[in-house]
């Protein structure tokens, strides 16, 4: 049967022209991880991704280029010869670098995939230089501020921080860090060295107690935004600010332990040896390497702890958002919610 020519580029053929191309399909969920977030293996691979150190060498050009494909590709429009690959790509390049909840860019040292250097220099140099009280008070000092600054980046939901609070909380926690940390310096002085070796985890895990909460104080007021199996509103909740919060307290002090455990113990050994008696200019430079070695490996690992998007029974939700749930829609059982990191 005769049937009527038509140009290549009539909208009669240019779709399947583009299927036969390997046009993505637009039904690719990039809202959620590529691994399934329900398995710790797969919230284990997602981190691993998410927390690559490279993604810092990444240029302003490039994030905006991916960011891009993400926003083009959530509104229906397919980059012409993406594949599914460089989509999901594209989409943890986006993620590395802006705020899944409020878009916009993370400073450089506050993204995920700043933590393994900027802690391993950090760590290891607490760990090294922890006999001197002014040493001491400078690392754990310089601690904090990065985790102000982390805390701050990574916070969950949309809700500002004023002035006010960024300033008490970056001070309750450089305080509380720093008189840990002398206060057990002072008590360890007639103790095996491995002990005081011990001691800036102690004031990390004490900091880090103090640090997140009171960075986070807002949403312990107000409440983080909780949504719908589907990604809809439903309210915001203080209920799920606490389970988050505590969730990432704990990720964090699990995430130290490795890394300010296990190479003060192989440094106290080697510290022995000969090798470094002769050499002791090779102690810091070596404790840093340890604790990156630990971190790479610790960050994904402990991030992946607890499900990034994160959920609550309704029966564990304030009385009125309760109520409001069940009026919506009485068949819900639990809502989800960013934790942050």
């Amino acid at each position: 049967m005769w049937t009527p020519w038509t140009p290549p580029w009539s909208p009669l053929t240019l779709v399947p022209a583009l299927q036969k191309m390997g046009e993505l399909p637009l039904d690719i969920n990039i809202q959620e991880p590529r691994w399934d977030q329900s398995t710790f293996l797969g919230r284990a691979r997602h981190f691993f991704t998410v927390t690559d150190p490279r993604n810092l060498l990444l240029s302003g050009t490039q994030l905006e280029a991916s960011r891009n494909i993400v926003q083009n590709y959530r509104a229906g429009v397919v980059t012409p010869g993406l594949t599914e690959d460089q989509l999901w790509r594209a989409k943890y390049v986006y993620d590395s670098a802006f705020h899944p909840d409020t878009g916009e860019k993370v400073v450089l040292i506050g993204r995920m995939s700043a933590q393994v250097p900027m802690n391993m220099t950090i760590t290891g140099c607490m760990l090294t230089f922890y006999r001197k009280t002014p040493t001491v008070v400078f690392w754990q000092w310089g601690n904090q501020s990065f985790n102000a600054i982390v805390n701050y980046s990574n916070r969950s939901g949309d809700a500002p921080i004023t002035g006010g609070q960024l300033g008490t909380a970056y001070v309750s926690a450089t305080t509380g860090a720093v008189a840990t940390a002398l206060g057990l310096k002072s008590l360890t002085k007639h103790l095996p060295p491995l002990v005081g070796r011990l001691v800036p985890f102690a004031a990390v895990a004490a900091a880090n107690c103090i640090n997140i909460p009171v960075m986070r104080q807002r949403e312990l007021q107000v409440g983080i935004p909780v949504t719908d199996e589907q990604g809809q509103r439903l309210g915001h909740s203080v209920a799920a600010a606490k389970q988050g919060i505590f969730q990432v307290v704990t990720s964090r002090i699990c995430m130290a332990i490795p890394a300010m455990a296990i190479p003060p113990v192989i440094m106290d050994t080697l510290e022995k040896k000969n090798f470094l008696k002769r050499r002791p200019w090779l102690g810091a430079p070596l404790q840093v390497g340890l604790v990156g070695f630990c971190l790479v490996f610790a960050t994904p690992l402990c991030c992946a702890l607890f499900p990034q998007r994160s959920s609550i029974h309704v029966s564990r939700l304030e009385p009125e958002l309760r109520a409001q749930i069940h009026e919506q829609n009485p068949s819900i059982e639990a809502v989800y919610y960013n934790k942050g990191l």
